[in-house]
Order: C-alpha cells, then structure tokens, then sequence
C-alpha cells in the first residue's frame, strides 16, 4: 500500500473515516427520533420496508411512549434484521423480490385497510423497499416480476425507470399503500436513496402520489427491449387500455374487482387519501456528503462536493471523474467528492462485482501516470449483489495488479472488478450499514 501522507495521515485510513463518516450522518438511531409525532388518539400501525427497515423500527420502538399502542410489520433485506418487541421485523429477497416480501406486503394492505380516522399510519421507507414489498398485480406471478426485475437490472435501467415499472406491476407502490390507509393520518419517514430525493421514486413510493402511468411503465420496457410475459403484457395493456377511457371520460365497460379496481393506474396527486398523509425525507446523500466533507476539512484537506446527483454508466463516470483531476490538479491536496448512482450494463457471461467497484476499476486505468487515491461505496454496505460496500484505489494499484500478473483491462472487460480488487486486497467490506443514502466517492489528488 502507499506510504502515509506527509502531514502523518494514511489516505486510505482518512478515506475510510469519511465514508464512515457518510454513513453514520444517515444512522436511524440518530434521525428517526427527532421527527416521531406525538401518539394518535386512537393505535399507531407501523409499517414499511428497505434496508433500513429494522433500525428505523427499532429507533421507534426505543423512542415511543411504553403506554401508546404501537404494533406493526415491515420487512428489510437478509441478514440485515435487528431484534425488536413491537413491530415485527421479516426478512425478504433484494434486488429480486421473493415469495416472504410478497406476503408481507399483501399483509401491510390487510393492516392498514383496518385503520380508522383516529389511528397513525407510520410508514418506514428506504431504498431497497421497492423489491422487498413487491406483491405482484392481479394476473401476474412472482415469476414474472422477477424476471422483468432482472431484465431491467441487466439493461442497465435506471432506478427511476425501474421503479416506473414496479409501480404500475405491483400492488403496494406507486400511492397504493396511503390508499389502503384512506381517512387514516399518515406519515411516512423516508431514508432517500435516489438521485433528487422525490419521495415518488424511493421505494417506488408507497405512501406518495404517482405522476407516472401504466403507459409510461409500457414504455420503458420498450426501450430496453424486455420482453413482456404473459400476465405482464395483459396487465400493463389492460391497465393502458382504461386509462385511456377514463381520460376521454367515455365508460369504461372495463370489469373491476375491490376498491381500487383490477386495472385502475395508481393514485395521482391530488387524490383524496393523500389528504391526511405525509411524506418527509429525514436523511439524504446532501447530508452524508457533508458529514464526509468535514472529516477531510479537519484535517486541512480542501473538500469539494462535485454533486449527489451523479448517475449514467459507472466506466463513463469514472473517465469524466479523471479528466476533471487531472484539470485539478495541483500541489495543494483535494478531495472530489460525489454521490449517486451509476449503472452496469452487463454482458450475457459477466464476473462478479457491484457500479462502484467497476467505477474504481475504470478510474484506475483512466488516471494512469497522476497520483491518486479514490473510495466507492454504497452506503448500505453492499456493492450490487456482493458481499463488499465497494472498495479502494492508490497510485500503486495498477503496479501491484501487474506485480501479481492480474489484468486491469480484461477484468474490467469482463466486469470483474470484484474479482480485480479482492485479488489486491482492496475490497471495503462493512457488512449490513442498515441505511441507504445511496453511494459515496471520493478522489483524493495533490498528496505528497
């Protein structure tokens, strides 16, 4: 590894600190509390998913009157559970959903139509819960969803694109959850681990009004190229078809089931079970990045926030990254810092590894020849589907990968850069963080 910095520090020990100092900026134990409401005059139902599910209800549970009525369900992803005596805690598959997410959302539904106008609805959200509350639609099997899931996720979608779809496939997104709920108070605390922070697109937005329709969900599958199952083409055509009635105000003729209708779009804003809800986001990349800032400044390290909004492929992220410092660079040490989420589009025969150990691979090689170390994580502690938040570069990675007759190229070629840098021993590995601010970067140039 490098040698310390000659102010006495270790760029990959200060690096490390103000990753961790990201993620504990977005730690449910320190915001949840501050925005409970008071107890309802009637029961408070808890309920929600994502991968901060568990902490958030266990900072409920440690801040909520022992005498005030409090129950409820929400669901996070394996392996990132934590023991609770109220709310219970399920444990369900991401980023494809599985068969325990599916009855769990279908329960909240049952749960929350029970509630009356004198009852909380108090919904916990953070990213992840898209997949992890994913009841399909009438007409469509489990089966279907996931593999129009992982279509998207191999297509290099956007999560805005495939929460566009998963709202319009599914039973809980997109609004329907407040619906469930009606004339009950509501409110939603929501981790954000999306690039704007639009409470419509974390957790593809239970408790918030939809502006996207089942067209728009048609669309995107289009664009991509997936293609429709059976019981996801009838739906998403269905559902199209009496949107279109109902917007030209002719009769619809269309056969329904339940309060909501078989084929009925989601809730649009402006609808009345939105009336008495409220979605507040309580922690987001805007504020880890901060925290993140501070751990450089401390140490007298100018720190510029590049954006929280960076999204598009990973390898072209990391070529703009390197081009802007090499622009940068001088003798005084800077630290670019970004947030947001890239993608990977990946090849049929592909390795292992997550967007921001393929960003780091991709920077590596794009800032040969200028002395850089570089983080990428994502702030949930899970780099894609592994078992590492992201990992490490220095000036030396490419030396040591040649050193040990590893090639940086070929394993970027192949999308292995999980591969590539545990080869090293670069990979970052925290296991479960139980929040989601979305991934972290930081360029460090200009050390001695």
């Amino acid at each position: 590894m490098p040698a310390p910095m000659s102010t006495g520090l270790n760029p990959r020990t200060l690096l490390l600190d103000s990753f961790h100092a990201a993620v504990a900026a977005a730690d449910p134990a320190r915001i949840v509390p501050p925005h409970l409401p008071a107890p309802p005059r009637g029961r408070t139902l808890v309920v929600g998913g994502g991968k901060a599910a568990a902490s958030m209800a266990a900072a409920v549970e440690a801040h909520w009157p022992a005498d005030a009525p409090l129950s409820g369900l929400v669901v996070t992803r394996y392996q990132h559970s934590l023991p609770t005596q109220r709310i219970e805690v399920v444990e369900a598959s991401h980023p494809l959903p599985d068969g325990r997410g599916e009855t769990a959302a279908l329960r909240m539904l049952a749960m929350a139509a029970q509630l009356g106008a004198d009852d909380l609805l108090l919904a916990l959200i953070s990213g992840g819960g898209s997949s992890l509350l994913a009841a399909p639609a009438e007409g469509i099997t489990l089966k279907e969803l996931r593999q129009v899931t992982k279509a998207l996720l191999h297509a290099g979608a956007t999560i805005h694109d495939i929460n566009t779809v998963r709202k319009h496939l599914t039973r809980l997104a997109g609004g329907r959850l407040a619906q469930a709920a009606q004339n009950a108070q509501g409110l939603a605390l929501i981790i954000s681990d999306v690039v704007g922070d639009d409470p419509t697109h974390i957790a593809s937005g239970p408790c918030a009004p939809d502006p996207t329709t089942c067209a728009d969900a048609l669309d995107r599958l289009t664009h991509f190229g997936i293609p429709l199952p059976p019981g996801v083409k009838h739906h998403l055509d269905a559902c199209t078809a009496e949107g279109s009635l109902r917007s030209s105000g002719a009769p619809t003729g269309v056969p329904f089931t339940g309060a909501a209708g078989q084929w009925a779009d989601t809730p649009k804003p402006g609808d009345r079970c939105f009336m008495r809800k409220e979605n507040r986001i309580i922690a987001t990349a805007h504020g880890s990045l901060g925290a993140a800032c501070q751990v450089f400044e401390q140490h007298g390290i100018q720190a510029l926030v590049l954006s929280e909004r960076i999204s598009g492929d990973a390898q072209a992220v990391a070529q703009q990254h390197a081009a802007l410092a090499r622009a940068c660079a001088s003798s005084q040490p800077l630290a670019l810092i970004s947030g947001g989420e890239t993608t990977v589009t990946l090849a049929p025969q592909h390795g292992r590894g997550g967007r921001n150990s393929e960003y780091l691979l991709a920077l590596a090689l794009a800032m040969q020849g200028v002395p850089a170390w570089a983080i990428a994580c994502d702030t949930d502690g899970i780099d894609g589907s592994e078992d590492n938040a992201g990992a490490l570069i220095s000036p030396d990675t490419l030396m040591r990968a040649q050193t040990q007759g590893v090639n940086a190229n070929a394993y970027l070629a192949a999308h292995d850069s999980y591969g590539f840098f545990s080869r090293l021993g670069d990979l970052v590995q925290t296991g479960p963080t139980r929040t989601n601010v979305n991934d972290y970067r930081a360029l460090l140039i200009g050390l001695d």
